[in-house]
This record gives C-alpha cells, structure tokens and sequence, in this order.
C-alpha cells in the first residue's frame, strides 16, 4: 500500500496547533512532506521563542503520522522561525567548556554549550573535508576498520544525509531492526556497527530536505541508536563546511577531528576552511591526510604526482597539526571500495592497508595524548 502526502495531511488536521487553536495543517505549520520507503518526513514551523515549549506538539504529529495506513515509520522537526528584523528570543547561554573535552581554550574563540555524551560510547571522531570528492568516506571506513584492528570497540555513524556511502563501501544492505523505545538496531559488517540513511532509503532516492530536517536526521541516527559499548565511534562527516557541519561540531562531543584533502592547493583551500571551523568550536585536529597522493604506474613502476604532492604535509607543518600520512591514488583501493571489501578488512596484509594501518595508529596515539590520564584507559593494541 502506498502512503499519499494527501493521506498524511488528513491525519494531520486532527493535531491542534498551538493554544488549541485550529490544526497545524490549516495554520500552515506543516513544511513539504517527504515520503520514501513508506516512512514520512516533515518539519513544522514554529516561533522561536516557543520551540522548546512546542516539543509535545512535534511528538503529537509523529504519533498521528504513524497512524496512517502504510506509515512505516515518521521524522519530524521542529523548524523556529522568527519575525523579521526580531533578534533572539532569549540571550544565548553563557560560555561554558564541556566537561568532557580535554581541548584547551582558545582566547577569543566561542566554547558553546556543554555537549551531552552519547552513552556506551567512548570517543567520537569525525572524518571531514572541505569539499567532496576527496576520498573522505574511503579514508573514514578504513580508519574504523584500521582502529578496530588496534583491539578496540569501533562504530561509524555515516552523517552524509544527501550522498550516504557506506552501505556501498561496507557491502551492506537491507533496513535497520527496530527495537524498544523507537531504538533502532544499528547494521553491522567486518566487525563495525553502522548506520547511515542510506539503510532507510533506497539508494537512488534524493533527499530534498532543509536544514533542520538534516539536523533531526542526524540527531536521531547519533542518539537513537542501540550502539552498545563502543570505544570508538567515527563520524563519516558531511563534505563541507555549512550547517550541518557546524550544528554536529557544535552539538556532538567530539574528541577530534581527521581532515582529508588531495595534495593540489584548490582542495588544500577547502580543507582549511573545514580545520577551521573545528577550530572555532573548540574541537581538536588530530592531523590531516593526504589522499590520492601519488600513483604507481603498474605496467612501469614508475611514480606520478598526478595532483601534485606533498600539500597536505605542507598544510600540516604550517599550522602545527600531525600530519597522518599519505594514500595512494590505486586500483585496488578503488576496486574494493566498490564492491563493499575494503583493503583494510580484506587484505590487511597489503601494501594499501598498511597506510591506512599507520594512519589508524597516529590517531589513537593522538587520542590517548588527549585524553591524558584523565581518559578511559584504551585496551592494549594488539595487531592480529
């Protein structure tokens, strides 16, 4: 059975607006929906002054929706707004450095709010970029698989709502079980426990969604996960530096951060603006790595900088951050991203995921440095 956007509205009049006052359909609250896979997805347009207060309104919406006849499943957002020229309704919170970070504070730089852990997880990292195309979900599966490799509990959150990779690079496929108090199951493959809304839609699916619909999405997959006990969990960022990247550096209690660039200066650009925006809130860059860095011509042995090299380790010297190392541009790495084997899970014993090992290895060893002794003690790494 097929679910109509017209079948949603109709259930929807039946949820009063604020105050009691007419329905959030005919007030106009109710933002496009989307529906895919049976699941429907929408936001409501609420004053700002009144988002906190109005939550009990956006739980009342969900519930209606998964009433309808074919709803699978429903995601609402509460989307503020405010009158034009209005400044905000509340003066923002005093700056405070969160508790869990071990980050020092920068003068001048904004702190934030305090970040609310994610419980059973350790440590979150993100791996990012300024600009897509980079490699930055290759390099971010054979990180996790790379940490895991060093004797630790590893997980991946994909927050790419509009190009999720992992399902393709981790050969996973099917939906994520739903389990008690609207927890889903997270999919799980090489040893890594996974989610991405690439399980919750099909593949070919575009996600037209607004900012803070993006924002709920990644929000739920992060804190309505049934992600266990976990010492890692590696955030395969969005590719950029807008709003939703800033809202999960802003919100999500990162330990650090991998930037990912290729080595000509055009993308060395935009992995700045991404190191940047770490920087103003305060989460640490634990180093950059050179993607695509060379090639090795198979039939000469020969070696081609074919976008030049050595950016990256350049960039890195210059603002004092590690520099992780260098991946080639090779077939192989290519190959088994495609077909979901990645050379890490693969062919551990090879020249590619030997890079990808060495890289693994600087970053725990850059997170123990961190975390000081005041950080929950590591398992030994142990190489199998």
């Amino acid at each position: 059975m097929s679910v109509t956007k017209e079948e949603v509205l109709a259930k929807l009049r039946s949820v009063k607006g604020p105050d009691l006052e007419g329905n959030i359909v005919d007030l106009g609250l109710v933002s496009e929906i989307f529906i895919a896979d049976e699941k429907v997805y929408f936001s409501l347009t609420v004053p700002a002054a009144r988002a906190q207060e109005l939550e009990p309104l956006r739980e009342a919406a969900e519930r209606a929706t998964k009433t309808v006849p074919g709803v699978k499943g429903a995601m609402v957002a509460l989307t503020a707004s405010r009158e034009p020229g209005s400044g905000p309704a509340t003066p923002p919170p005093a700056p405070k450095r969160p508790a869990h970070s071990h980050a020092p504070a920068q003068p001048g730089q904004p702190q934030g709010k305090p970040k609310a852990d994610v419980p059973g997880i350790a440590t979150i990292i993100a791996v990012a970029s300024g600009k897509g195309g980079v490699g930055k979900s290759t390099t971010a599966v054979n990180l996790a698989l790379g940490l895991q490799a060093t004797g630790l509990k590893v997980g991946v959150l994909d927050a790419d709502i509009y190009g999720p990779s992992m399902p393709r690079l981790l050969g996973i496929s099917g939906r994520p079980e739903q389990l008690e108090g609207r927890l889903l199951k997270p999919m799980e493959n090489y040893g890594l426990k996974v989610m991405s809304m690439g399980f919750l839609v099909e593949e070919d699916t575009p996600m037209i969604w607004r900012g803070p619909m993006v924002i709920s999405a990644l929000n739920q997959m992060l804190r309505e996960v049934a992600w266990g006990e976990l010492d890692v969990l590696v955030v395969d960022m969005p590719p950029g530096t807008g709003d939703a990247q800033l809202t999960m550096a802003q919100n999500v209690p990162l330990a650090g951060a991998v930037i990912v660039s290729t080595p000509q200066d055009l993308a060395l650009i935009d992995a700045r603006k991404g190191m940047n925006m770490f920087n103003k809130v305060n989460v640490p860059v634990l180093g950059i790595v050179e993607n695509m860095s060379y090639f090795i011509c198979p039939d000469c042995g020969g070696r081609h900088d074919i976008f030049g090299h050595g950016g990256a380790r350049d960039e890195a010297s210059r603002i004092g951050v590690p520099f992780l190392g260098e991946v080639p541009l090779a077939m192989p790495i290519r190959e088994t991203s495609d077909a979901g084997r990645p050379v890490v899970a693969t062919a551990a014993d090879g020249p590619h995921a030997k890079v990808y090992l060495e890289i693994a290895g600087k970053v725990r060893a850059r997170l123990e440095e961190l975390a000081g002794d005041g950080g929950r003690a590591m398992p030994d790494i142990v190489f199998e």
